[in-house]
């Protein structure tokens, strides 16, 4: 499995898709599964809380890691130490992303509830994560200002070059 971390907004979504369409694997987003077993994430923090959410976070992505392909996880997801523990076995791409420009992707995003003050709310949200990102990554590609398709090429060079 390859898995791609980072914070929101970083396109890992994205370029996941890229990527396993380049490789021809199957792609799964962590957080789309979720939704479509839990409900929306908005409302699973404002009805149940962000415990529970990560709760259910973590029972989602180990699900997932069973699989095959490319896998995005939700930016949160990498905080839960059995998540950690279990990404020591596959692939991880850590993509970044520069305040500036994450703050033009996710102008007037409503369905992020925990940056939905914008940039500094991100920055806030994800400086006590970036430790975590950077040790838990086999590789980090900057998505701030390239192509969508440049990076997905360069990533799946990466993947494929012994």
């Amino acid at each position: 499995m390859i898995v791609f971390i980072g914070p929101s907004g970083a396109g890992k979504s994205r370029l996941g898709k890229r990527v396993a369409r380049i490789l021809g694997v199957p792609f799964a987003d962590s957080d789309r599964l979720l939704v479509a077993e839990y409900g929306p994430i908005a409302q699973i923090f404002r009805d149940h809380g962000e415990p529970h959410f990560r709760a259910l976070e973590r029972e989602t992505v180990h699900g997932a890691l069973q699989g095959e392909g490319v896998l995005s996880l939700g930016g949160g997801a990498v905080l839960d130490p059995e998540t950690q523990d279990e990404l020591t076995a596959h692939r991880v791409v850590y993509l970044t992303i520069s305040p500036e420009a994450v703050a033009r992707r996710l102008a007037g995003d409503t369905d992020r509830p925990l940056v939905r003050n914008g940039v500094e709310d991100w920055v806030a949200l994800n400086a006590p994560r970036w430790p975590i990102y950077t040790r838990l990554a086999d590789v980090t590609f900057d998505t701030s200002h390239r192509p969508n398709d440049e990076i997905a090429k360069e990533v799946a060079a990466w993947l494929t070059t012994p």
